[in-house]
């Protein structure tokens, strides 16, 4: 198990990138999601390659998982269609090294169960020389997150975790405390998918995680609209689109089209 200094020169070899990446100054930062092998790896390579050179701020990249606890309908239909492709985590690695050879930062959304049967010191190692900016793994609480998370960090790994609308102060600051790179702020209970209207109690939630922390607060699940991008203005530093993108590329439409809108209103 890595040591203690070497988990905290990994943490501050990278920070740099990611967070000097989210942090608004008065533009809200965009961050777009898309699935590794959707529609198939080759056009997943050529989409992340577009959307990296959009104007996002950094790229989430989803590895395909039979069991995404997290994800709506349209991100698990993706997935599924990924693995019925051949989608593998180390294909996803692959995925990810073609597109952060653009310069975008790439942080990949992952579930354990993937990362323990690749062996995690394996998968930190690989996302490192991939040129992986962070890792999320949305089913790992902070009390198991350990050896998982020293490892990524000893791979200059940043690691992002979640608050949700239930989680309370206590534990937001404990949340805080492990994250680096970023603090995802999810903003509703519940799964990711586009809706119509973000939920009123985000924006205390948003000033309850800044008081807690000195990294950039990210807002995502049911992003998908410029009038959602307007109303996180000032509030959170980034706002993570991942469904409405998802769709778009699913559709064959023009999913660089909706970020470049997206980023009209982000300004």
């Amino acid at each position: 198990m890595p040591s203690e200094a070497g988990r905290a020169q990994g943490a501050v070899s990278s920070a740099s990138r990611l967070e000097n990446a989210l942090r608004a100054k008065d533009d809200l930062k965009l961050v777009a999601y898309m699935m590794a092998g959707h529609p198939n790896k080759r056009r997943s390579i050529e989409v992340g390659k577009r959307l990296a050179g959009s104007g996002i701020a950094a790229l989430e990249i989803g590895i395909p998982h039979s069991d995404p606890l997290a994800d709506g309908s349209v991100i698990q239909h993706a997935g599924q269609v990924a693995l019925e492709h051949g989608m593998t985590v180390s294909g996803a690695l692959g995925v990810a090294q073609a597109v952060a050879a653009e310069g975008v930062p790439v942080v990949l959304m992952t579930y354990i169960n993937p990362v323990l049967s690749y062996d995690p010191r394996r998968f930190a190692a690989e996302a490192s020389q991939a040129g992986v900016a962070g890792v999320i793994v949305p089913d790992l609480p902070i009390e198991e997150a350990e050896p998982v998370t020293g490892w990524f960090r000893a791979a200059a790994l940043e690691t992002i975790f979640m608050v949700a609308p239930t989680t309370p102060p206590d534990r937001i600051t404990s949340i805080c405390s492990h994250s680096s790179g970023f603090v995802y702020c999810v903003t509703v209970t519940g799964i990711t998918g586009a809706r119509k209207e973000l939920p009123e109690g985000m924006p205390e939630l948003l000033r309850e995680v800044r008081k807690r922390t000195q990294l950039p607060v990210a807002a995502g699940f049911g992003i998908s609209r410029p009038e959602h991008m307007k109303s996180l203005r000032g509030g959170a530093d980034a706002a993570v689109v991942g469904s409405a993108i998802v769709e778009a590329i699913e559709r064959g439409g023009d999913a660089v089209a909706l970020v470049k809108e997206l980023l009209k209103a982000c300004r």
